[in-house]
């Protein structure tokens, strides 16, 4: 139980929580102190001594992030002793750091580079050169993401967020002394490693040492093809999250900022994912419904998040049977541009460019699946995250700001409120339950099921259907995904339905998302306010039930047939195979 205690900090009295530290205290009352190592709840062990702070006047500085306050302490967070102890440690940092800022993921929001500047140290950037022409660990072969370790300072905050966010262990310390690199855990490379690509690695780095591979240049080039047609699909959770790379407030709507900037870089059409979200309820949703039917089998899993069944198929695979086989919404999307919409725009599918613009690092491996494509062509031909689209819309210089707003150009560019609310955690089931109840009840049903929002690890709820009670979960998160697929091993409760998302909060907290700094990412709830774009979107939108969307209608009108028809089968629907990762190759 904590008390009440006063303290002073630089001469001023303040009142503090007893189980609370220095840094805490001094940073709910505005008080800097320079941290680089510190990721509350994730990393707290203290290792890079930039938190140093004289504590009654002690000769020996203590690291604030690891010192609790005490009744009477006087701390002093700024003085010569103190500067030169930080400064020096930065200096020993940035000569084993490979400045490369121009080209770096990081450019814009680099924690190490923003404490260089706040404490004026200076590099000889020659000798850093020199010295890393050839990194300890240099790793893009997976195709996903990069590890550059002349650009990591050995934090650790990656290793211990791929422990604490995933319960993995897929990343740690290898080597020894000055050779020590960070890299997949016994000197494998990432793809065998039994890696998910969740990217809490890269959001969890203070540098660009972790970063998704960058595809911008293969976009550049289809942009000025003559021959090429860039379609652009683009996520519910990125306009809910790219404003923040242009100075907005957490928690903005700037989806037409997002498509001006779109139509300003050249591209030639969009079929928003929304729209293949909105596809996707009737075809999941038709397959869970044949399994009411049909006795299972049960429960049904979502295959949305391509980092949960990466999980799946590595961890879990005797729970395959159990997985939908419905493709992606990206997926969907991908295949349908190079079918129904090539037709429909006179476009042979090889000169179209399939683009899918997403706040997720494991929609790149995806997209690279062999199943992913036919006839010597893939569905989605590049994968840009929301970061990289904030790049880009930069180094072009569009003032994204100043846009005019617009709506998705192209003839699939309608959805429903029901496509907006997949990338918020809970969504895809609350989508599904919409239109399966109203389908098997016939008749109008609820549209809002708030039993399974919100950011709890493991939700559960209840609902009666066609009088029938059916058992739904929802669960986030690589470490909640392991603890529930334990728990269904031994459980006796009969669950129908289960929604699972490889990222806490669902897409709007994906690995592609802008990285948020330490500071910020403890002071606010980055999924709840990202999610509440969505929610919005939807609480004002005119059609709220994915199965009232009059261009899924039309769909399967003019192409499709009907749910789960034979060609929808084809196009739409997948399959998945158990996997290996080195940790199960005995």
């Amino acid at each position: 139980m904590s008390n009440d205690v006063q303290l002073t900090i630089n001469g001023k009295n303040y009142t503090a929580k007893s189980d609370q530290t220095i840094l805490k205290v001094a940073e709910e009352n505005g008080i800097f102190i320079p941290r680089l190592c510190f990721l509350e709840g994730i990393h707290e062990e203290g290792n890079c001594r930039l938190c140093s702070v004289r504590v009654n006047d002690q000769q020996n500085l203590k690291p604030a992030c690891r010192t609790h306050v005490e009744e009477g302490m006087k701390v002093i967070t700024d003085d010569l002793d103190i500067y030169r102890s930080v400064s020096a440690n930065l200096e020993l940092l940035s000569h084993k750091h490979r400045f490369e800022c121009f080209t770096c993921s990081r450019e814009d929001n680099c924690e190490f580079l923003d404490l260089l500047g706040r404490y004026s140290i200076e590099n000889d950037l020659n000798h850093m050169y020199g010295l890393y022409d050839k990194p300890l660990y240099f790793s893009d072969s997976s195709g996903v993401m990069v590890i550059d370790s002349s650009k990591c300072i050995l934090c650790g905050r990656c290793v211990s967020a791929c422990e604490q966010l995933t319960g993995l262990g897929i990343l740690n310390f290898n080597g020894r002394g000055s050779d020590t690199y960070v890299g997949p855990a016994l000197f494998h490379n990432l793809e065998d490693a039994g890696c998910i690509y969740c990217g809490k690695c890269i959001q969890a780095c203070p540098t660009g040492a972790l970063s998704e591979k960058d595809d911008v240049k293969s976009l550049e080039y289809a942009l000025r093809d003559p021959k090429k047609t860039v379609i652009c699909q683009v996520a519910p959770s990125v306009r809910a999250a790219i404003g923040e790379e242009f100075g907005y407030p957490m928690g903005t709507n700037v989806e037409g900022l997002m498509f001006a900037a779109l139509k300003a870089l050249g591209i030639h059409q969009i079929m928003d994912t929304n729209f293949t979200a909105d596809l996707t309820i009737l075809e999941e949703g038709t397959e869970f419904i044949n399994r009411l039917e049909n006795g299972g089998p049960f429960p049904m899993f979502t295959s949305c998040s391509p980092g949960w069944v990466n999980f799946l198929e590595l961890y879990n695979p005797e729970y395959i049977p159990n997985l939908s086989s419905c493709k992606s919404p990206q997926q969907m999307a991908g295949a349908l541009i190079k079918t129904y919409y090539a037709d429909k725009l006179h476009l042979d599918p090889k000169n179209i460019v399939s683009l899918a613009i997403m706040p997720c690092i494991a929609k790149k491996e995806e997209a690279r699946r062999p199943e992913m494509g036919r006839d010597g062509y893939r569905d989605v031909d590049i994968v840009l995250t929301t970061r990289e689209l904030a790049r880009l819309i930069k180094h072009k210089k569009i003032p994204f700001t100043k846009l005019v707003p617009m709506r998705p150009f192209g003839e699939l560019a309608v959805y429903t409120g029901a496509g907006n609310i997949f990338g918020a955690t809970g969504g895809v089931m609350e989508a599904a339950l919409r239109t399966v109840t109203e389908i098997l009840e016939d008749q109008s049903t609820p549209i809002e099921f708030k039993e399974v929002r919100g950011l709890q690890d493991i939700k559960e709820a209840t609902y009666t259907i066609k009088g029938t009670e059916v058992n739904v979960a929802v669960v986030h998160g690589g470490k909640a995904i392991k603890t529930f697929l334990e728990n269904l091993k031994t459980s006796e409760k009969q669950y129908h339905f289960v929604e699972f998302m490889g990222c806490t909060g669902g897409c709007i907290n994906g690995g592609g998302q802008p990285i948020v700094p330490a500071r910020m990412y403890e002071s606010k709830d980055i999924r709840k306010l990202r999610a509440s774009v969505l929610y919005d979107i939807d609480d004002t939108a005119e059609m709220r039930k994915s199965h009232e969307n009059p261009s899924v209608i039309k769909l399967y009108e003019t192409f499709l047939g009907e749910p789960n028809s034979h060609l929808s089968h084809k196009l739409l629907h997948t399959h998945y195979a158990k996997r290996e990762s080195y940790s199960k190759i005995k």
